[in-house]
């Protein structure tokens, strides 16, 4: 008997204080630990990212100036992160069937898409889309800028805004301008210019920029929006006519032309627009890295010459930044849309 020890309360209080907190420590422990080990993965994965070729989806065919947006970045862009960036165009349903694939894509980086106007717009344009513009996407990055040009062909007699609104007021619906499609980004600027300007003109869609702009070089066209980087080639060459450009400032490549807003139709801005977003659920960390390795691709000399030789000024803003222009976009855009009743085909 003598042999045995019997704890007194004292022990026995201490030792089932030790228990607990060992048990709340191992409670708190099995919470924390997985959160941690999460927070770890995403840190390894953008030290880690890419692992494999990243996939740039571009929603229009080769050639274009989405697509040449894609191929100046996309290449310096490989050279940074350490794979290739390979550019996967994929047309079809006003640029929706490659928003779709993109959209369904893992979020880790390795498949994003090319944002222009219509992933904006086409909510609004259409019936139905298989997205939510700020549920299933992640902004990244506004790559680049471009300007419309409102252009005509030289047998017009119009050589100002001002000339080309007083021609449709006392001739409405005469004279008809194309575009790449119906709810496009050149058809959506032009609806704009003739709402505001209050005139009438007849909308010829195509299935594309390019026969659209080879209809008005043809002069089977009176007009169109175009965008900068398609037109300026047929300036330059005396086959069409610039009367505005659609930004707020004046182009670098044509600074002695007038700003729409400036020259008749004040207030107008409609501009073409090429950024990256990645599907939603995308690591922040995979999304601060490639926001940081395409900024520094923009800055630097040589990729900002070829862009300005395209047309194209670069813009390079935050992740938050971009996704509130994405935001306003659909708002203006919107509201076009529904004042003006355009539906898509």
């Amino acid at each position: 008997m003598s042999g045995i020890q019997y704890p007194n309360k004292n022990n026995i209080a201490a030792s089932s204080e030790d228990n607990f907190s060992a048990r709340s420590g191992m409670m708190i422990f099995s919470r924390v630990f997985p959160a941690v080990l999460m927070l770890s993965a995403a840190v390894a994965s953008a030290a880690d990212y890419p692992q494999r070729p990243v996939r740039l989806v571009v929603p229009y065919s080769a050639g274009g100036s989405t697509d040449t947006v894609a191929r100046i970045t996309g290449a310096r862009l490989s050279e940074r992160l350490g794979q290739q960036v390979v550019i996967d165009n994929r047309t079809g349903a006003g640029t929706i069937i490659g928003t779709q694939i993109v959209k369904e894509a893992t979020p880790d980086g390795h498949i994003l898409l090319m944002a222009t106007p219509p992933l904006a717009v086409n909510p609004s344009l259409r019936a139905s889309v298989p997205y939510v513009l700020e549920r299933d996407f992640v902004a990244i990055t506004n790559i680049a800028a471009s300007s419309n040009l409102l252009v005509v062909h030289p047998s017009m007699t119009a050589s100002s805004v001002k000339e080309l609104i007083t021609l449709l007021k006392a001739n409405p619906g005469k004279f008809n301008y194309g575009s790449s499609g119906v709810g496009g980004a050149g058809h959506l600027a032009m609806a704009l210019f003739t709402s505001m300007a209050e005139v009438e003109a007849l909308h010829v869609p195509y299935k594309g920029g390019a026969p659209a702009v080879a209809d008005l070089v043809a002069g089977r066209l009176s007009m169109m929006m175009a965008n900068l980087t398609t037109a300026q080639p047929h300036i330059r060459a005396g086959k069409l006519r610039g009367l505005g450009v659609g930004k707020l400032k004046r182009s670098p490549l044509f600074p002695e032309m007038p700003t729409i807003a400036e020259a008749g139709v004040k207030g107008y801005e409609a501009n073409n627009w090429n950024g990256v977003v990645a599907p939603a659920g995308t690591p922040r960390a995979v999304i601060e890295k490639l926001h940081r390795e395409i900024v520094a691709t923009l800055q630097e000399p040589a990729i900002a010459d070829r862009m300005a030789k395209a047309g194209l000024e670069p813009v390079g803003d935050t992740p938050a930044q971009f996704a509130q222009y994405l935001k306003s976009e659909a708002a203006k855009w919107g509201k076009l849309v529904k004042t003006a009743g355009i539906k898509a085909e």
